[in-house]
């Protein structure tokens, strides 16, 4: 009989403990499955706008290498040294110098002058002030605007005019004896 209680107790502790971790599985599963379509959609932009933003992103950089080859004369103004060369600044000035050298073996490759790169890396550190960090599209510009013209200068700061020293109040002067 105590055989008996024993493995009637056994039975039931193993049924209850697979059945808890039966549902525990299937309640984790269900939990991280959810609804696939929503995750798959989320953070993606709507099908009819992605095409439209991607033919937009393509025309600008067309136009930003067409106005680099009508800028300048000779091959440092061809579509592959423009892509490469603001590629190579972009990557020194961010510090992956083995990556930027690696594209610079690219560019001399292709016949584009490497003191074309110096002189827009040079124009860029002259700016360093005005380039944010935070936002891409600053960096990118002012590499765009270095490599067109790699002899511009920064303005200079507008000085204000030095406000006038405060005027120490007039020394009284003692009253006349009468």
């Amino acid at each position: 009989m105590r055989q008996f209680a024993l493995l009637n107790n056994v039975l039931f502790r193993g049924i209850i403990l697979s059945a808890l971790l039966t549902i525990a599985g299937l309640t984790t599963a269900a939990a991280q499955s959810g609804d696939q379509k929503a995750q798959q959609d989320q953070g993606k932009p709507p099908a009819a706008q992605a095409p439209a933003a991607d033919a937009r992103e393509g025309q600008k950089r067309a136009d930003e290498f067409e106005e680099a080859g009508k800028a300048i004369n000779g091959p440092a103004g061809n579509p592959e040294c423009v892509w490469l060369g603001r590629r190579v600044v972009n990557l020194m000035w961010r510090d992956d110098l083995d990556t930027a050298f690696r594209h610079l073996d690219l560019y001399d490759r292709f016949g584009c002058p490497g003191g074309h790169v110096q002189a827009t890396f040079r124009c860029l550190v002259r700016f360093s002030a005005t380039i944010d960090n935070k936002i891409a599209d600053t960096l990118n510009s002012r590499i765009q605007a270095c490599w067109i013209n790699p002899n511009a200068q920064p303005q200079p700061a507008a000085s204000t005019p030095a406000q006038p020293a405060a005027q120490p109040p007039a020394a009284q002067a003692p009253a006349p004896a009468k």
